[in-house]
């Protein structure tokens, strides 16, 4: 059996912010009816976390549960549990319309640290991430440039970043150029 590595294998880029490439993270894709008491038990077992409001993130002591759309939730857990927690997200929802699949080796993730984090992205993310209208576990599921992703705020200096695996080292460059010292407007 191989031995899993990241995209890019923690690479990280200091510039107006720090941009890092988060490692393995483990990464679930569960559809089905939100607003089911048996989902909602079944994710809490699996994560801790309670069940998140629309474009919302929640955390809890075993991993965290971002919303998707109106059927689908991404549940962020530990990367070597993740085929056991998938598992029993299928035993705990036998008979209940759903589907769970363990999406860790197909997504990356990139960590945006600084006070221009939400700059970074507004340069190429068409959301409003003005303080005003998007603050801590605020979600949104966009694009950054071309690329599809899904981003979330931290706290007030850190934002994370889901894409595909696929176009990870495209989206690394694309928000390290994003994030060249001295480029940021300071708008937001």
């Amino acid at each position: 059996m191989s031995e899993a590595i990241s995209v890019l294998n923690g690479a990280t880029f200091r510039g107006a912010i720090e941009i890092t490439e988060a490692g393995l993270q483990g990464m679930i894709t569960l559809r089905g009816d939100l607003a089911s008491a048996a989902l909602a038990k079944a994710v809490k077992a699996a994560t801790g976390a309670e069940m998140p409001d629309v474009r919302r993130i929640t955390t809890g002591d075993k991993g965290r549960v971002a919303w998707m759309s109106p059927d689908e939730l991404l549940l962020l857990v530990d990367y070597a549990e993740a085929d056991a927690i998938t598992a029993a997200l299928g035993e705990a929802l036998e008979g209940e319309h759903h589907m769970a699949t363990n999406v860790s080796d197909a997504r990356t993730m990139f960590r945006l640290n600084g006070q221009g984090a939400p700059e970074v992205l507004a340069k190429g993310a068409p959301v409003d991430l003005s303080p005003q209208a998007f603050g801590v576990g605020d979600l949104r599921r966009s694009r950054i440039g071309q690329l599809a992703a899904a981003f979330w705020m931290v706290d007030a200096d850190t934002f994370e970043v889901v894409c595909f695996r696929s176009v990870g080292e495209f989206l690394f460059d694309w928000l390290c150029v994003a994030a060249e010292e001295g480029s940021l407007p300071e708008f937001l």
